[in-house]
């Protein structure tokens, strides 16, 4: 392709992306709002955003055999379709159940999406200018995060929630339109290929099954629960069963052969873990802000806004010069910055002012900008050709359930963390405490009652309870941040001159 006709698709391909991401961070702002409509807890409310990565991690894998069986374009433009149907279908969902059954779907249904329009993108340049192709790519997915708070807090004060799913429709139905009457004619070649529906359905099961036991952990007190415990056992079951039938299967649904590789395994996990920790803390803050700090959707939203600003800028830099230096050198960065920032959070009180919230956003670009390109670079060296398309199946797989996993964690954690440091703090509130009864006369010598006077109280106690949780979390992602460098370094240094490996 060139000219007009090249400048159009990559448009439309990278709308489509655009889409899929705005999809995650657009909702994140929101949760608050969307669990009062609907009448759950805010834990509930995140299950919108686990849902909808667990189904995009499982689906991710099948892009491969849906492209052989189908082709490229045609899978995709249905992707695109389908996920416009389901938005629809999300915002006109009235309850919890019916909004997660969707967001399910939607989810799944996105899975070929980022890895197809990437594949498609590539094929209309010429492979000189596969760089310019890619970097084209990226910039779409880091300008969503700036975008996707900022409307999304936007559109919840102003508007209402299932606005968030609606505006997929108008950018889903020009990008498939597009796509469709540009590449129909270029359609990949497609043969018919055995799939592992065994191995496909013991992946369903493990994983649906270990993100419900984490979503509802909390709200049913783990292990004292009889259904947290055959969840337990179902997934750990179910696991033990997929990684034999896919170590010995002839056509694994997931290679994980892949895994014999130190570079692979090592940089999967550094890369998994980490995107856990940043999406669980991503989603985190806008709960904490708007529940605890008084902020409306739209201010939380501005706060989150600011990581993608650098990031944007950096991402070229990151890219024009990663084959001139040791990319571990890049990651190292990334984790030392997300590192900083997160310990600067960890110092967060109830009076933090919105500018010093907000910093440790716009420093976090410059860990985006060298977090995912160098370390899919790591990932996927000394691998031949053949390998690369079920290497990046696996490891976003990997990356994008872990992200799922680390918002339940983290959203679990932080209820919990709240609950004990309210204790340990109501125990001052006492007859006993000269600085509480004096607060307590104060309060009702402004005219309260002595139950309105307990209850403004114990909303500051809340407040305070809910920061220190906040702290507690930010301080150990900090420090996971610090170990998971060890990681980095166990991959193999990338050597341009070595041929690549076999395996």
């Amino acid at each position: 392709m060139s000219g007009a006709t090249l400048v159009l698709a990559s448009m439309a391909l990278a709308l489509a992306t655009f889409m899929n991401v705005l999809d995650v961070s657009i909702a994140n702002v929101s949760i608050p709002a969307l669990s009062g409509d609907l009448g759950v807890s805010l834990s509930q409310g995140t299950w919108v955003i686990t849902s909808f990565a667990v189904a995009n991690a499982i689906a991710v894998p099948l892009t491969g055999f849906l492209t052989q069986r189908f082709g490229a374009v045609r899978v995709f433009v249905s992707s695109i379709l389908l996920f416009v149907m389901a938005s629809f279908l999300c915002g006109m969902s009235s309850s919890i159940g019916m909004l997660i059954l969707f967001r399910v779907i939607q989810g799944a249904v996105a899975g070929p999406m980022i890895p197809l329009s990437q594949s498609l993108l590539l094929s209309s340049y010429p492979r000189a200018k596969a760089g310019l192709a890619l970097t084209i790519w990226s910039m779409t997915t880091l300008v969503a995060p700036v975008v996707g708070p900022l409307l999304g807090g936007w559109i919840t004060d102003n508007i209402s929630w299932p606005w968030i799913f609606y505006i997929n429709i108008p950018i889903g139905l020009f990008a498939a339109g597009i796509t469709w009457t540009l590449y129909r004619k270029r359609e990949t070649p497609t043969r018919r290929v055995p799939i592992d529906y065994v191995g496909l359905g013991l992946l369903i099961v493990w994983v649906g099954a270990l993100q419900v036991m984490l979503d509802k952990g909390n709200e049913l007190d783990w292990f004292n629960s009889t259904q947290i415990v055959v969840l337990t056992v179902v997934a750990t079951v179910a696991f033990c069963f997929f990684l034999v039938w896919e170590l010995t299967d002839a056509h694994p649904v997931v290679d994980l052969g892949l895994f014999r590789r130190r570079s692979f395994w090592s940089g999967t996990l550094a890369l998994s873990i980490g995107y856990g920790v940043f999406f669980g803390n991503v989603v985190l803050l806008p709960l904490w802000l708007q529940q605890d700090m008084g902020y409306t959707a739209t201010l939380a939203g501005a706060v989150l806004a600011p990581v993608g600003l650098l990031a944007i800028l950096l991402s070229p830099l990151v890219g024009k010069n990663i084959a001139k230096f040791d990319p571990r050198l890049f990651s190292t960065l990334a984790f030392t910055v997300f590192a900083v920032i997160l310990w600067m959070r960890s110092q967060f009180t109830s009076q933090t002012d919105f500018v010093t919230i907000m910093i440790p956003s716009l420093i976090q670009g410059i860990a985006m900008a060298a977090f995912f390109v160098p370390l899919m670079t790591l990932i996927f060296s000394g691998l031949s050709h053949d390998k690369i398309p079920a290497a990046s199946g696996l490891s976003n797989f990997a990356r994008i359930m872990a992200g799922g996993f680390g918002a339940s964690i983290y959203t679990s954690t932080w209820e919990n963390r709240t609950s004990a440091h309210h204790a340990v703090l109501a125990e001052h509130i006492n007859f006993a405490n000269p600085v509480s009864q004096s607060v307590i006369r104060m309060l009702t010598g402004a005219g309260m009652s002595d139950q309105q006077a307990l209850s403004f109280v114990n909303n500051l106690v809340n407040q305070q309870a809910a920061t220190l949780a906040v702290n507690d979390l930010a301080w150990l992602s900090s420090m996971l941040f610090i170990a998971l460098m060890g990681f980095i370094w166990l991959i193999h240094p990338l050597n341009p001159s070595s041929p690549p490996a076999k395996k």
